[in-house]
């Protein structure tokens, strides 16, 4: 292993075993801290960020992409008040989950602890540094970050930031940037199980099955998000444009955007042509033959209705009934966010009940698949697998549990 690696690894292990100890009232001044300190210095992070953008730009980098690169100071400023905001959230850690009154006396409490350290591995988004570091900090968690290169200046400052912020309120290692970009790090830290006890991979699908396959620590799924939107031919016509404009194009970089859109074909002609006056040459869109044949779009191959473009691209199919699109999203979704668009209950109950998605939308734009738009503060991320954390990987799902036991003297005949 890295030997600089190594003394991160080692100090983060060390500094796990302290944060079983930290009180609610020192994690809540590390946040307060934290959010102070992210605004006091906006300047100088604008400067490190721009570096990152000036790099991206040279590098041809996708204007949607250098978007979830940029930060401003109003997104520093967001991100600062959503640290704060943290500090109103209950702490999971000592929550009792459950209690048994055993006939022998025994008493025995389920009880909320913090998993220890999670390895964090990301890509481009530079306010994901700031979101996990405080979210295990409130979890009573520490976290190793191997952010993606495209964002190092960006990264390095926000850590140094937090890290001189909460230095005499948590132990040294709480917070951790591996700063090599060498492309072996990831491959050390997800095989680092002496020191590791987590790891979650956070970008596309090429990052999360790398780890998925490779790592030998546990592994909480974030998934891709080639999320659907279905407008039904019992749609709302209103909602429905409201919605794909809404899911679209408000960010479409991030992974709860919809990429296909499946139209009924009662009323396609309808949509698509309301749709494309909607996106108002924003979106550039991929059809299929029927389609092509209602308004001017690029012809749709099967391979983009497998992608998750993160841009301003959308594929479109025409269908003939909700049991097409079950069918289709069984074959082509990553299981995040998918929407149906009608006033028809039966159809509505019918989609819901249908799909294994983690987030299945009626009437309502699937960008709010997000932990602070569900209340439960920041996330880590949209976790896709069914095992431990499904959905937004939020405080509760960043720890664990242990049985404490208390006895008279009891012992076992």
């Amino acid at each position: 292993m890295d030997s600089v690696l190594q003394i991160q690894l080692e100090l983060a292990k060390k500094a796990s075993r302290t944060m079983l100890k930290i009180s609610t009232e020192q994690k809540n001044q590390a946040l307060t801290s934290i959010s102070y300190a992210l605004k006091k210095h906006v300047d100088e992070i604008i400067a490190a960020n721009q570096i990152d953008i000036d790099n991206a730009k040279a590098n041809g980098m996708s204007s949607a992409m250098v978007d979830r690169l940029l930060l401003t100071q109003q997104r520093i400023e967001n991100i600062a008040e959503d640290v704060l905001k943290l500090t109103t959230l209950s702490d999971p850690v000592g929550q009792v989950i459950r209690e048994i009154h055993r006939p022998n006396g025994l008493l025995i409490k389920q009880v909320r602890v913090p998993i220890g350290v999670f390895g964090i591995i990301y890509e481009s988004r530079p306010n994901v540094t700031v979101d996990i570091a405080c979210l295990c900090i409130k979890s009573g968690n520490v976290c190793v970050l191997k952010g993606g290169k495209e964002a190092l200046c960006s990264n390095q400052i926000l850590t140094r930031i937090m890290q001189e912020a909460t230095r005499h309120i948590l132990p040294v290692g709480t917070i951790t940037l591996i700063e090599n970009t060498d492309r072996s790090m990831v491959s050390q830290l997800i095989t680092a199980n002496e020191y590791v006890d987590v790891v979650v991979p956070r970008g596309g699908k090429g990052l999360i099955e790398h780890v998925i396959h490779n790592a030998t620590v546990p592994v909480i799924e974030t998934g891709a998000g080639n999320c659907h939107l279905y407008i039904d031919k019992d749609a709302n016509m209103h909602k429905a444009i409201a919605i794909s404009v809404n899911a679209k194009i408000q960010r479409p970089s991030v992974c709860n955007a919809i990429e296909t859109i499946l139209v009924h074909k009662d009323i396609a002609k309808e949509y698509l042509v309301a749709m494309v006056k909607a996106f108002d040459g924003k979106v550039e869109i991929r059809g299929d033959e029927r389609v092509c044949g209602m308004i001017s779009c690029q012809k749709a191959t099967q391979e983009d209705y497998a992608t998750e473009y993160d841009d301003y691209i959308v594929a479109v199919k025409i269908v003939d009934s909700i049991d097409e699109v079950i069918d289709h999203i069984y074959k082509y979704s990553t299981k995040h966010s998918e929407c149906i668009v009608t006033e028809n209950q039966e159809a509505a109950t019918l989609f819901l009940n249908s799909l294994d998605s983690v987030c299945v939308y009626h009437n309502a734009s699937t960008r709010f698949s997000d932990g602070g738009e569900f209340g439960f503060g920041a996330e880590l991320g949209i976790s896709t697998q069914k095992l431990h954390a499904r959905g937004p990987l939020a405080l509760l799902e960043m720890t664990s549990f242990q049985y404490r036991i208390y006895g008279q003297g009891q012992i076992r005949e």
